[in-house]
C-alpha cells in the first residue's frame, strides 16, 4: 500500500469517528487564521474548505474565520502574530520567515529535491520533517498542527527555455533567500518582486520569467498569454504549507479537539493536491488549445542539472545554523535510503 493510499485510509476511519464524537454540540472556540494567498486563489478557497471541515468535523464546537493574505498583519508576521495571540494560527509557506532563520527557508522550499508533493509529505510524516518544524516553531510560541503541500510550481517565461543554459542571464523574478540564490547559481539574473507585480514585470519586459506558482493559477491570471513558454511539471519548487495555531491556545484544548484538527490537516492534504493537481491538468489542456503558447517540458537529464546546483547550495545553507545541518542531514538520510536523491 502506498503512502498516500495508507494516509487516505487511515484518515478517513479517524474522521468518520470524529465526527459521530463530536456531533451536535455547542461552539467553545471562535479563531481567526491568516493566509498567503488572495480571496478568490484555489489555494485560499481550498484553505476555506478546511476551516469549514473543522467546524463540521467538530460539531461546530470549533468556528475558524479564515482571512486572505495581509488582512491582519503582513505575510512575513504571521508567525509573531500567532505566538500573540493577535492571530490564533495561520495557513502558510514558511519561507515567508526566512529572515528570521534561515531553517525557515530550507524547510519551507528546499529547492528541487521534490518532483511530487506526496515525497514531501512522507518526509514530513515519517522522515522526521514535522519533528524538526515544530521544534522550529515552539519558541515563537507557535504549535504546529500538521504540514501539507501543493503540486509542483510551473514556471512562466516568455522566450523558451529548454535547459539549464537558457538560464544564463535571464531576467527572472524569485523570492529572496534559498531560490533567489540557487537561480543565481545557475547563472540567471534573479529580481526580487512581490507577486503582486509578476504580471506587469512580465508585460512590461522588466522581466523575462518568473518563479511564481502552480500552473492553473498562472492560467487564470493570464500568465501564459503574455508569456507563451511556460515550463510544466515544474522542475524547481514545491513549496511546503504550514498549519499551526497559538500554542497556548492548543495546550488548553481537550484532546478530542486536539485530534480532530490533526486529522482535518490530513483530509486537506488529499482535497488540496488532487484539487490543484485536477486544475493544473485542466488548465494544460485549455492552454494547449492556444497556438501561441509552448508548453515546455525538461528532459530528465537537464532536470537532473538543475538539481546537482540546487543541492550544492543546500549545503551551503545547511551551515547557516544547527538547525539548518539538522534538517539537511535528516533530509539527505531520507532522499538516499528511498533513491530519491
Amino acid at each position: 500500500m502506498t503512502f498516500s493510499k495508507f494516509v487516505a485510509s487511515t484518515t478517513a476511519s479517524a474522521v468518520a469517528a470524529l465526527m459521530l464524537c463530536g456531533a451536535a454540540m455547542a461552539q467553545e472556540y471562535s479563531w481567526t487564521f491568516q493566509t498567503s494567498e488572495t480571496a478568490g486563489e484555489p489555494g485560499f478557497i481550498n484553505k476555506q474548505k478546511w476551516a469549514d471541515s473543522v467546524t463540521e468535523l467538530s460539531g461546530g464546537r470549533i468556528e475558524i474565520e479564515l482571512l486572505p493574505i495581509g488582512a491582519v498583519v503582513p505575510h512575513t508576521d504571521t508567525l509573531e502574530a500567532v505566538g500573540a495571540g493577535i492571530l490564533q494560527g495561520h495557513l502558510t509557506d514558511p519561507s515567508y520567515f526566512a529572515g528570521k532563520d534561515p531553517a525557515f527557508a530550507m524547510m519551507g522550499n528546499l529547492v528541487g529535491a521534490w518532483s511530487d508533493p506526496f515525497e514531501l509529505l512522507g518526509f514530513m510524516k515519517s522522515g522526521g520533517g514535522n519533528e524538526l518544524y515544530a521544534e522550529l516553531v515552539e519558541p515563537y510560541g507557535v504549535q504546529l498542527i500538521g504540514t501539507a503541500a501543493t503540486e509542483p510550481e510551473a514556471f512562466v517565461a516568455s522566450i523558451p527555455l529548454r535547459g539549464v543554459e537558457d538560464l544564463e542571464g535571464l531576467k527572472l523574478r524569485a523570492p529572496e533567500g534559498m531560490v533567489y540564490e540557487i537561480f543565481s547559481k545557475a547563472g540567471a539574473a534573479p529580481v526580487a518582486l512581490p507577486g503582486s507585480e509578476v504580471f506587469t514585470a512580465l508585460d512590461k519586459g522588466v522581466i523575462d520569467a518568473a518563479d511564481y506558482t502552480v500552473f492553473a493559477a498562472n492560467q487564470g491570471q493570464g500568465m501564459n498569454d503574455i508569456a507563451n513558454y511556460p515550463l510544466y511539471p515544474g522542475f524547481h519548487s514545491l513549496p511546503l504549507i504550514d498549519i499551526s495555531m497559538n500554542k497556548e491556545t492548543w495546550d488548553g484544548l481537550p484532546d478530542d479537539l486536539k485530534a480532530i484538527l490533526r486529522a482535518s490537516v490530513d483530509q486537506f492534504i488529499f482535497q488540496h493536491v488532487y484539487s490543484v493537481r485536477q486544475q493544473d491538468a485542466e488548465a494544460v489542456a485549455e492552454a494547449k488549445q492556444n497556438p501561441d503558447i509552448e508548453i515546455i517540458n525538461w528532459s530528465g537529464d537537464e532536470r537532473a542539472k538543475f538539481r546537482r546546483i540546487a543541492q550544492d547550495e543546500w549545503q551551503t545553507w545547511a551551515e547557516k545554523s544547527e538547525m539548518t545541518q539538522r534538517y539537511y542531514d535528516t533530509v539527505i538520510d531520507y532522499l538516499e535510503g528511498r533513491n530519491l536523491l
